[in-house]
Formats: C-alpha cells, sequence, structure tokens
C-alpha cells in the first residue's frame, strides 16, 4: 500500500499528551506504523559517560502511532486525511478536506 504519510511531512498529533502539536516527521517505520516527529513524544534516556561524550539526561524523540497522526491542511493549516488520485499520468497525494495536492 502506498504512503499516506512520508518524511518531511508537516503533521499534527490527535491523541496523547501532545495532542494539538505539530511537527515534521523525520523518519518513518511502515512495518511497525510508527513514526517519530520533531519535538513531539520526548522522553529522557540517561547515557553513560564516556571518553568520546558526556554523560546524563538526554532528551529524544520517540516513535508514535501513525493512526494519532493527521496531515495538516496546505490551504488551512487544520487536520486532514489523505487521499491519492490520478493527474494525467501521475498519482498525487491530496488533503480530503480542501482537494489540494500535497505533492506532485
Amino acid at each position: 500500500m502506498a504512503a499516506k504519510l512520508k518524511k518531511g511531512d508537516t503533521v499534527i498529533v490527535l491523541t496523547g499528551k501532545d495532542k494539538g502539536r505539530e511537527g515534521e516527521i523525520s523518519s518513518v517505520d511502515p512495518k511497525s506504523g510508527k513514526a517519530k516527529v520533531s519535538g513531539v513524544n520526548m522522553a529522557i534516556r540517561h547515557t553513560k559517560q564516556s571518553q568520546a561524550a558526556q554523560g546524563g539526561r538526554v532528551p529524544q524523540e520517540m516513535a508514535i502511532q501513525l493512526s494519532n497522526l493527521a496531515m495538516v491542511d496546505p490551504k488551512d493549516g487544520g487536520a486532514t486525511r489523505v487521499g491519492f488520485r490520478m493527474e494525467g499520468d501521475k498519482k498525487v497525494r491530496f488533503a480530503k478536506k480542501s482537494g489540494a495536492v500535497i505533492d506532485g
């Protein structure tokens, strides 16, 4: 199945502790159905000190379910679902809310 959300897309969080926050997708794992969004779902990870790096508490973004994310509509800035359609001989993604083409 084609990916509705891709790396570099601006998304909004629909549920959870970061509900309503926006960010850009930094990586997607289609096998587990999760994505990492910059600045969202942060957790503190403790790292041990080594000769190369300072140890301590490091904030790190954790993966979030794709079902809890929605694309930000390019026209009005709200949450929208993503669909596919053919424009000429090219398959493009579009926002179902406004009908605007997302890429292509």
